[in-house]
């Protein structure tokens, strides 16, 4: 059987002839949760069988990002950390097809046409049968059946995927995160919650208030969680160590308008500037407050160290 090699692919211009027919499927797939992994192996499992590539469509923004803006729902995870989470699934293909106005105007029928059939050549789609699609969210499963009938390609529905009752959603992973139930994660994500990004240079704020700070900007108008945390993070090199962190906008020290992620890892202070960390959540300490002035600020840092602390003890 043929090995494909992995390939992240952005913009209809950055398709080739090698790059048409596959078994795919189409969505957000923010936090590559159990739902996710569950519609993932259905198409890793038909491709197999037809041999060929497997390949996920996902958009950028995310077309709810587009149309609601900073009042869209926080992102589970970043894009990189999206695509790899999708290679990770088994999937050879990841295409992202830039969401903008143009795109957002598309009738259902010309995104079938257009992109699905002569740009791409799909040749199984593995869609929910809730799917909606093109201007308006207009298209929908049956007029993909109908589609396939007419241009010869399959498509196969996903089941709802269950967990105490409820649909396995990034919408509920966002609730549970909120909430910090942070044991609950592993049997909605099938992982712990995790971010990861390269630390960047800071005020060095941290270091005048006795708790250095490795800094990762998220990207994003709001993070799925805020306050203060009992972190574990692992470095470049594999090495796990326990700290506090931070995720928020700085209200005491300048009020961001996007949030960050401040992690104080414990008894260490060498440069890890550039290097790409990844960040376990494991329990929620208290919320972001502002202070009134930097001594009742650097006071709480280390109350909140303590509190880590023991909660690693």
């Amino acid at each position: 059987m043929a090995a494909y090699q992995r390939e992240f692919l952005r913009g209809l211009h950055n398709l080739r002839p090698q790059h048409w027919g596959n078994v795919m499927t189409i969505g957000a797939f923010d936090g590559v949760h159990l739902g996710h992994q569950a519609i993932l192996r259905q198409v890793v499992e038909r491709a197999k069988i037809l041999g060929l590539p497997s390949m996920v469509m996902i958009f950028e923004p995310q077309p709810h990002e587009f149309f609601s803006g900073e009042k869209a729902p926080a992102r589970l995870m970043r894009l990189g950390e999206k695509v790899e989470a999708l290679f990770t699934s088994g999937i050879d293909r990841v295409f992202c097809l830039p969401f903008n106005r143009t795109l957002s105007h598309v009738p259902a029928t010309e995104f079938i046409q257009k992109i699905l059939v002569n740009a791409l050549g799909v040749k199984c789609l593995v869609v929910g049968d809730d799917f909606r699609f093109g201007c308006r969210r207009q298209g929908d499963y049956q007029l993909l059946k109908q589609a396939g009938k007419q241009h010869g390609f399959e498509i196969t529905d996903t089941a709802t995927y269950i967990v105490g009752g409820e649909r396995v959603s990034s919408t509920r992973i966002r609730q549970v995160l909120e909430a910090a139930d942070f044991a609950t994660i592993p049997s909605l994500l099938g992982k712990t919650y995790t971010t990861s990004g390269r630390v960047v240079r800071g005020q060095q704020l941290g270091k005048q208030l006795g708790a250095p700070t490795a800094n990762v900007h998220l990207h994003r108008y709001c993070s799925p969680l805020a306050g203060v945390f009992v972190v574990v993070t692992t470095l470049l090199n594999g090495e796990v160590l326990p700290g506090v962190a931070n995720v928020g906008v700085r209200p005491t020290v300048c009020g961001d308008t996007k949030p960050i992620l401040e992690v104080h890892l414990f008894d260490r202070s060498d440069d890890l500037y550039g290097q790409r960390i990844v960040v376990e959540f494991k329990h929620k300490i208290r919320e972001e407050q502002r202070f009134v002035g930097l001594d009742d600020l650097r006071q709480q840092i280390q109350d909140d160290i303590k509190q880590a602390r023991a909660f690693f003890s």
